[in-house]
């Protein structure tokens, strides 16, 4: 597997820094990168279960980057590790460009990752590539709506002194409902797709196969995998 994928320019690369500080401030812990086919899939975690009584559904967040050299990873990194190697790269390229370089001219930047983690559970679930079957497109408003609603459930039901295990119970009931009018698409969609900023004005498209749900806006995806005890609610 290669340690390094190059993206075609500093646009791209910020794009990447915004979409990861996104994430960072729900689930700052760690980040999966794909690379295969010139294309970088960079996974992140929104809502993840921890055990078997945990019924959180996972919820993944997903961006798609062209790279400009051919690059093969499977590879699980600390977030704030890799944030911060393309926030050097970012200082770099503007000073590059104070010191004369053509702002214009697209520069390709290579990242080398950090070193992996292997402890990670939310990782080792791998959406299905093929399989989807299409559904009606979803209203972002819909989604905002049950992100708002659900947010603001969460804040008013958590105690101030609430341990762990009563906050996922909590959150779990929460965004583990269905969007009203969505069948088998939580709550916990809607929050992924706000908080990321995927979520515009134009219908999101909507697929499934098996247990897992995939929401799909020119933004970024939204990829829902459910309890599969939680099939028939």
């Amino acid at each position: 597997m290669g340690t390094t994928f190059t993206l075609p320019d500093a646009a791209s690369l910020g794009d990447l820094r915004t979409y990861l500080g996104r994430a960072a401030r729900i689930e700052d812990g760690s980040v999966r990168l794909i690379a295969d086919s010139g294309v970088l899939a960079v996974y992140t975690a929104i809502l993840y279960p921890i055990g078997l009584l945990d019924e959180l559904p996972t919820v993944l967040g997903l961006r798609t980057f062209s790279l400009t050299e051919p690059a093969t990873i499977d590879a699980v990194v600390p977030l704030a590790s890799l944030q911060e190697r393309l926030r050097v790269l970012a200082e770099e390229h503007d000073a590059a460009g104070a010191d004369g370089a053509d702002p214009t001219r697209p520069t390709p930047i290579q990242v080398e990752l950090p070193h992996e983690v292997n402890t990670v559970t939310w990782a080792a679930i791998s959406p299905p590539r093929g399989g989807w079957v299409p559904l009606p497109d979803v209203s972002p408003e819909l989604l905002r709506r049950a992100a708002r609603d659900g947010i603001a459930e969460v804040a008013d039901a958590v105690p101030s002194n609430a341990g762990e295990a009563i906050v996922r119970r909590i959150r779990a009931e929460v965004w583990g409902r269905p969007v009203p009018g969505i069948e088998h698409v939580p709550a916990a969609a809607g929050f992924a797709g706000e908080s990321l900023g995927f979520l515009g004005h134009d219908p999101v498209r909507l697929f499934e196969t098996g247990p897992w749900s995939r929401l799909t806006s020119s933004r970024g995806h939204i990829l829902v995998k459910r309890r599969s005890w939680n099939l028939d609610r």
